[in-house]
């Protein structure tokens, strides 16, 4: 019998679950019994570490918390729970709606939602994974990336009021001029951080890849280095861009990307695909015209071309290895085959 992981063991001798809805200034929470499967005590607290530690007190050590992602509001909840020894379940948004929405239950409110969150986290505990925590280095750098998409997106929209509002063309090149400027004092303080971390040393690397630029460079990189993901489909499907397949008996339903998890990501390596197409002796060209040949449109094809670069960098990041573009598309060799090599060269 395989051993029990230090996770697997925690969730199995919990007393209950504490569902948590996260708001900017307050916590619905609710704590399910285990034994009972009963609601014990609810509560309503303001969102401020001293509330939290007050949480903490009330709630048995071996039970288990579960919140949704709700960027920076749940960040000091996870913190400090983590610091007091406590076990935080993530509740990915889209389960956590799917789960609810089958309740019996025919309203919403922050105390129906926190109720829902602990049955899910009871339900599904050895299912859900650890609410993740990014280190300094990595909050601040995906700080500067949605700072930069933020400013990329107004300077698209100037873009296209200076054709249409001729009076207010020099006003708006002005205002353009301006954030492309601090779009660049951006890229270089991203870079700086790069550049003196090791832990994101692979960005060197991923830059090398045709079609990959320094901003979708770092973005990835700092999604690997924080995730830790084990294998490639799991990069894949966080940046949703894996296949969802909706067949039943002989009916084929349409396949279509899940657009699930991290949007910007997908979003930078669908653009990295169109780029890649551009670059001369990208090794990309060849699976693009494939798809295109098996029927596919052009937004599938290019699709198919940001998933396999998806796994190219998780590849990368994992193995440490460096780039080499004959090999993207080469298949891994049979443990069978290694071992044929092996006893050739060691008779």
């Amino acid at each position: 019998m395989s051993a029990q992981s230090p996770m697997s063991s925690k969730l199995s001798s919990m007393s209950g679950m504490l569902g948590i809805d996260v708001s900017k200034g307050s916590l619905s929470c609710a704590f399910l019994e285990a034994a009972t499967q009963e609601f014990v005590w609810e509560a309503t607290i303001s969102n401020t570490p001293q509330q939290i530690a007050a949480l903490i007190e009330r709630t048995p050590p071996e039970s288990a918390w579960i919140l949704e992602p709700t960027g920076r509001y749940g960040l000091n909840v996870v913190q400090l729970a983590r610091q007091a020894g406590r076990t935080v379940l993530l509740a990915p948004p889209r389960k956590a709606k799917s789960f609810m929405a089958s309740l019996p239950r025919r309203a919403k409110n922050d105390r129906l939602d926190s109720q829902g969150l602990a049955l899910m986290g009871l339900s599904l505990s050895h299912k859900l994974a650890p609410y993740p925590l990014k280190s300094e280095l990595v909050d601040e750098i995906d700080q500067l990336l949605s700072a930069r998409k933020g400013l990329s997106r107004s300077v698209a929209t100037l873009t296209l009021q200076a054709r249409e509002l001729p009076y207010a063309r020099e006003a708006l090149k002005q205002a353009k001029a301006d954030l492309k400027a601090r779009m660049k004092a951006l890229d270089k303080r991203l870079a700086s951080l790069v550049a003196g971390s090791p832990e994101l040393k692979v960005v060197a690397t991923l830059k090398k890849v045709e079609g990959i630029g320094p901003v979708t460079a770092t973005a990835v990189a700092a999604c690997l280095t924080n995730k830790q993901f084990s294998h490639p489909d799991k990069f894949v499907a966080f940046i949703g861009l894996d296949v969802e397949v909706r067949d039943s008996g002989t009916r084929k339903g349409t396949r279509r990307l899940t657009h699930q998890g991290n949007a910007e990501l997908r979003r930078l390596l669908y653009l990295a695909a169109q780029a890649s197409l551009r670059t001369k002796e990208g090794p990309f060209k060849a699976q693009y015209e494939r798809e295109r040949e098996k029927g596919l449109p052009s937004t599938a094809a290019l699709c198919a071309v940001a998933r396999k670069m998806a796994k190219l960098c998780w590849s990368l990041h994992k193995h440490g290895t460096d780039y080499d573009s004959a090999r993207v598309y080469q298949q891994p060799k049979k443990k069978t085959e290694q071992k044929t090599e092996a006893n050739a060269k060691n008779p």
